[in-house]
């Protein structure tokens, strides 16, 4: 008998901008998180600008309204980001 496996992808049922870090939980009960200095336009963003993030397309984006700045919560989640890493300094 074959079975088929059925995959339901997470969506983001909170989020929040802590210390230049995103954060966002998850359906499955993760919270994943990533600097916000992995985006172009983020990098560039206050702190209070980066608090003002929403949720949208049913759990699907992150929505910077007055950045006009959007996110996958999939692409965040499997680490496609625009930018790497910085390397702290010692």
């Amino acid at each position: 008998m074959n079975s088929i496996e059925t995959r339901i992808e997470p969506v983001a049922i909170d989020v929040w901008a802590e210390q230049r870090m995103i954060y966002v939980e998850l359906t499955d009960g993760r919270v994943v998180g990533f600097p916000a200095d992995r985006f172009q336009i983020l990098s560039g963003a206050t702190d209070k600008q980066l608090k003002d993030v929403h949720i949208e397309v049913n759990g699907h984006a992150l929505r910077w309204e007055e950045l006009d700045e959007d996110l996958t919560v999939s692409g965040v989640v499997s680490g496609r980001f625009q930018l790497p890493l910085m390397k702290k300094a010692a």
